[in-house]
């Protein structure tokens, strides 16, 4: 384990965004006395990868946040909505393998053999054990989104001994089953509004997902229509608002932010393919208080899949809670909302279990 000098990542001289990113720095310093706020690089699984770790008080439970994607770290995206969860939690973002900053630490062509669902899991497990021994807690709650939801279902049935709860947002249960619905519910909108270059484009796609699986081509196709439509961000047909956040983080610079960008090419067509036939319908009961956050108008994993998944699953606790006015992003698009559900259903499970902050 490396600790790097800086949590910051100074921006160049010529980075138009720099000043902003400045003042944002300064805002998110953690300045009370049992904060957190360290950024340091771990080999797991043999790949170096960096973790992120904010917090106001270390006697605070441990949240990690398994990001989605795959290959899509949230790490530059944590100063737009995570600075209050960190006055409960001490939040740990980890940027997986071959994914943002530490696109930069590995060969690329070394890592994308490594990129799969099992790695990925056994990766989450042995930070789990690393996070757990550096902040002397005995167990962490989980947070996965997106591509990050599959993978922490997966932690969450293999290791239930190292979690207080699983929580899933924007969860994803079955890759075949998440294409099909959102194809069809984007073709309907499609036709709902007359949009006759959409409908084509997606007619064009059938059979989708179809005999020949899932590729990162068709599925751009169907997002590019899909997002228009709000399945990305409720209400929203322009996704700019979203994915210019990074510019003004203080983790990442204008290079890291290219990395990040090639890091993602990578996994999506290194594992969306080997994707096809996953599926966590066969998870019907795990070890470990399950609590889903949806996004009423989720479409990217849509979001009835998952509530229906949850309705059958056995655990010691379920809590559905839905956000009436987001779809995937509801970290962003309702971050008053997201944080409450996390202080009423998960923060008093780790609280009970003595992993609490000093009450």
């Amino acid at each position: 384990m490396h600790a790097l000098a800086s949590a910051q990542t100074p921006a160049p001289a010529d980075d138009p965004y720099a000043e902003g990113r400045a003042v944002i720095a300064g805002l998110q310093e953690i300045v009370t006395p049992d904060g957190v706020d360290e950024r340091f690089t771990v080999t797991l699984g043999g790949a170096r990868q960096v973790v992120r770790a904010r917090g106001a008080d270390r006697a605070n439970p441990i949240l990690l946040f398994v990001h989605g994607g795959p290959g899509a770290a949230e790490m530059p995206y944590l100063w737009s909505f995570q600075r209050p969860w960190e006055d409960f939690f001490t939040v740990v973002q980890w940027d997986q393998r071959g994914a943002g900053l530490s696109y930069a630490l590995n060969d690329p062509a070394a890592i994308a053999p490594t990129l799969t669902l099992d790695r990925y899991v056994a990766d989450a497990i042995e930070l789990i054990e690393l996070l757990r021994a550096r902040y002397g807690k005995r167990k962490v709650i989980l947070v996965g989104h997106s591509w990050g939801s599959f993978v922490g279902l997966h932690i969450a049935q293999r290791r239930p001994d190292l979690l207080h709860a699983y929580v899933g947002m924007g969860q994803l249960i079955d890759w075949l089953d998440n294409e099909r619905v959102q194809f069809e519910w984007t073709l309907a909108e499609a036709r709902r509004r007359g949009d006759g270059e959409a409908i084509a484009a997606l007619e064009a796609l059938r059979p989708y997902p179809g005999p020949q699986g899932i590729d990162a081509t068709r599925i751009d196709v169907l997002r590019g229509v899909s997002r228009r439509y709000g399945a990305l961000a409720a209400y929203r047909d322009d996704m700019q608002f979203y994915f210019s956040i990074p510019r003004l983080s203080p983790e990442y610079t204008r290079e890291d932010r290219a990395a990040a960008n090639a890091g993602s090419a990578l996994a999506i067509r290194t594992i969306i393919p080997a994707m096809a036939g996953e599926s966590a319908e066969d998870i019907t009961r795990l070890e470990v208080p399950v609590i889903l956050i949806l996004g009423r108008h989720d479409q990217t994993t849509p979001a009835g899949i998952a509530a229906a998944w949850l309705a059958r699953l056995a655990a010691p606790s379920k809590a559905l809670v839905w956000l009436e006015h987001s779809a995937h992003l509801m970290m962003v698009e309702e971050p008053g909302r997201t944080l409450a559900a996390l202080l009423e259903h998960v923060r008093p499970i780790a609280v009970a279990a003595g992993d609490g902050a000093r009450e």
